[in-house]
């Protein structure tokens, strides 16, 4: 079974406050369904289309487990205080 890989790539965030908020929530749901973060920061260089936002790569040990997660009520309740506050992108992907 591949392994499941979670990126988000933050576009703008408006109200640092609020990603601080989700933080405290979103970080022990992620771990709590497996989740194990490899990278999370402002990239040192971004390329082409790339931005110099947050970006944040986490590892499942599937693809399954990282939707899961995603789209269960812990980390649902974290993601809502985000709303208003930041643009970003989620991507799941499968490991090669």
């Amino acid at each position: 079974m591949s392994k499941g890989y979670w990126i988000t790539f933050y576009r703008t965030v408006t109200i640092a406050g609020a990603l601080a908020e989700y933080a405290k929530l979103a970080g022990p749901a992620i771990e709590a369904g497996g989740g194990i973060f490899l990278a999370r920061g402002v990239p040192v260089k971004a390329y082409e289309a790339g931005l110099k936002e947050r970006t944040v790569l986490i590892e499942f040990e599937s693809v399954a487990k990282a939707i899961a997660t995603y789209e269960g009520p812990s980390y649902q309740r974290a993601a809502k205080l985000l709303i208003g506050a930041v643009e970003r992108e989620v991507r799941i992907v499968e490991g090669t």
